[in-house]
């Protein structure tokens, strides 16, 4: 199909704007992760459909995509972080404390990971998964090497300099086939989105609110988790369990934030344990984040 039938779709106006179908949709993505036309006509695509505002049958469209192209490796008893690929610049990361409480119980960690892409410039998984030594139940995939189609088109992100379509989507990319995920969004209608887009690719899913789009717990916060009756919300507060971890930074460096790994203070560590609680959570192996806290004491 011609590519300016999309451009045409997402960049005529409000008055001539319109939804592109699966068939379309897809088209379009095999056609932007081949690169098929030129750089100038991706990026005007991507930018047009970010103003006119991507549906979420276009995003699951553009995720069914790209797992033609992904290159998977089975990982039995897993759970998927789901991570944006724009970094972290206020603290660190949590998952690589985390590991080691669920060793016991036969989970595994998978995140996945990239160069930097728009529109934030902060610490990205794939500088720390690269620059310490993780537990051997913390999987790290490298998108260059599972989906390098996608991986491929990054300078071309980098001339836009902004979010796009792809940022939503690469998230939750399941190389290992996981049948838990966890992710995060700020804001309600978000979670409903990301149900719309990933939930069913799991078994359980399981969204909290938090900054940065991380999925880690730092302080009070709300969380989802998917049901048959919809979207069920519950609270985890670190307080409740004696945690008062308030350290943050302006804009944390990536020799910080492995300080933070490797010398953790003694509420940095309660956190991870209490993140391990909802990793046990959403892999079902407990009923609630209570019962699954306390079964790390076990």
């Amino acid at each position: 199909m011609d590519f300016h039938t999309f451009i045409r779709a997402v960049g005529t106006g409000p008055k001539s704007n319109r939804e592109l179908t699966q068939e379309e949709m897809k088209d379009c993505i095999r056609q932007i992760l081949n690169q098929e036309v030129s750089s100038e006509i991706i990026v005007a695509f991507l930018l047009g459909w970010r103003v006119r505002l991507e549906t979420n049958a276009e995003l699951k469209a553009t995720l069914d995509v790209c797992n033609e192209y992904i290159t998977k490796v089975n990982i039995p008893n897993s759970i998927e972080l789901g991570f944006p690929y724009d970094g972290k610049t206020d603290a660190t990361y949590l998952f690589p404390l985390v590991g080691k409480y669920l060793k016991k119980f036969d989970l595994n960690i998978v995140v996945s990971g990239d160069l930097m892409q728009p529109a934030k410039s902060g610490i990205t998984i794939k500088d720390i998964a690269t620059n310490i030594k993780l537990d051997d139940n913390i999987h790290y995939f490298d998108r260059s090497e599972f989906l390098p189609k996608l991986s491929a088109i990054t300078n071309l992100r980098r001339i836009l300099k902004l979010r796009s379509a792809f940022n939503t989507v690469e998230k939750l990319l399941n190389p290992a086939n996981s049948r838990f995920a966890l992710t995060s969004a700020y804001h309600k209608p978000y979670v409903e989105k990301y149900s719309e887009i990933f939930a069913s690719n799991y078994e359980k899913f399981v969204v909290v609110k938090a900054a940065e789009g991380r999925p880690e717990i730092f302080n009070k916060s709300k969380a989802w988790v998917k049901t048959q009756n919809g979207l069920e919300e519950f609270i985890i507060d670190p307080e409740y369990y004696g945690i008062n971890y308030n350290k943050t930074f302006e804009k944390i460096t990536l020799e910080e934030a492995i300080e933070e790994i490797n010398n953790p203070s003694a509420d940095l560590e309660k956190l991870a344990k209490l993140n391990a609680a909802l990793h046990l959570f959403c892999a079902n192996k407990a009923d609630d984040i209570n019962s699954a806290y306390e079964m790390l004491d076990l």
